[in-house]
């Protein structure tokens, strides 16, 4: 079974940084895209960024130059740097993760079929 947990989030000032990371295990192949995802109250889930296994990225334009993704497939862990927080960034942070095949389309629209519990993110102004 695939099993993801995310660990990281807490509360910030606007300015600030936060590095949320994600380990994961039960991969059933190595051919796996991770993600972040976020959902705000009152909004819908929407696709922060992913790491496809061969190193292709995808980011949402609202965190473009500020957020960065990485991955360790050593320790089987994604991260995201996440700079610059605004107040507008404060949601629960899902790491989540599915297959690669159609793995843009997935990011864009949060079809992943594994998803770790959220971690809260709370950017004050």
């Amino acid at each position: 079974e695939v099993q993801l947990q995310a660990s990281g989030g807490g509360l910030v000032q606007a300015g600030g940084s936060l590095r949320l990371s994600c380990t994961f295990s039960g991969f059933p192949s190595a051919d796996y895209t991770l993600g972040w995802f976020r959902q705000a109250p009152g909004k819908e889930r929407e696709g922060v960024s992913c790491f496809r296994d061969d190193g292709s990225t995808y980011y949402a334009d609202s965190v473009k130059g500020r957020f960065i993704i990485s991955r360790d497939n050593v320790n089987d862990a994604v991260y995201l740097q996440m700079n610059d927080l605004k107040p507008e960034d404060s949601a629960i942070y899902y790491c989540a993760t599915d297959r690669s095949e159609n793995w843009y389309s997935k990011c864009l629209y949060g079809g992943m079929n594994y998803w770790g519990k959220g971690t809260l993110v709370t950017v004050s102004s």
